[in-house]
């Protein structure tokens, strides 16, 4: 029994076939298109659509990931800014600290309204200490500041030009807070005062003296009003 031969397949004329569907076609209306076209374009426009789509979604995940990485070193910057305040705390307690000390050091070298008076003595007795005659001691009005008080002291001596600069010396060196101010050195008025080469000083002592409670209230009330 003879075998079935299988048919030929003509290439040139299934190539003149292909040519023959994809010769004048209509671009106004594809649906009039042969199938293989047809088959074609749809295919074109589904993998346009999809690499459209892919690149639309490309660029959500860029905008994403590039919020991420400002979100990321807002991060980091915020972290620094903690680790250093955290770092500098310890030191900032012992500036505290220190300040502190150094405030009730200068606190301890204000008299109180009750010790200006024994302060008043130890400035008189300086003088006298130095061999100097005061011809003027006058306390003036207190002037009383945000916190503490002011009292400035005329104060007018005779003596020695060497007594009076350790006079000045020993003024520094008081316990407590005393400045000599407005300096003026002459020869004295009275004769007696010429004789064996004295000096007249003219000066204003100043010293201090930290605000008791009512003076506080009072300092506070007045800056309260103020305010108003």
């Amino acid at each position: 029994m003879a075998k079935k031969q299988a048919p030929k397949v003509d290439l040139k004329d299934l190539q003149v076939q292909l040519q023959r569907q994809f010769t004048n076609l209509d671009t106004k209306d594809p649906s009039l298109w042969p199938p293989l076209p047809r088959y074609l374009l749809c295919i074109f426009l589904a993998v346009g659509v999809a690499v459209a789509l892919w690149f639309a979604k490309l660029t959500d995940y860029e905008m994403e990931l590039e919020t991420e990485r400002a979100t990321e070193v807002t991060l980091r910057q915020d972290y620094q800014t903690k680790l250093q305040k955290a770092v500098s705390l310890d030191l900032l307690k012992k500036q505290r600290e220190q300040i502190q000390q150094y405030v009730i050091q200068l606190e301890k070298q204000l008299p109180s309204k009750a010790e200006m008076a024994a302060l008043l003595s130890d400035i008189n007795q300086a003088g006298l200490g130095r061999s100097l005659q005061f011809e003027l001691f006058r306390p003036g009005q207190v002037v009383v500041r945000e916190y503490y008080a002011e009292l400035p002291i005329a104060v007018r001596v005779t003596g020695k030009y060497h007594d009076m600069g350790a006079f000045a010396a020993d003024i520094a060196h008081l316990s407590r807070i005393v400045t000599l101010n407005d300096i003026s050195i002459g020869v004295p008025t009275k004769d007696k005062d010429k004789l064996g080469g004295n000096l007249s000083m003219d000066a204003t002592a100043r010293t201090f003296r930290y605000l008791d409670g009512e003076e506080v209230q009072a300092q506070r009330k007045a800056a309260a009003g103020a305010t108003k």
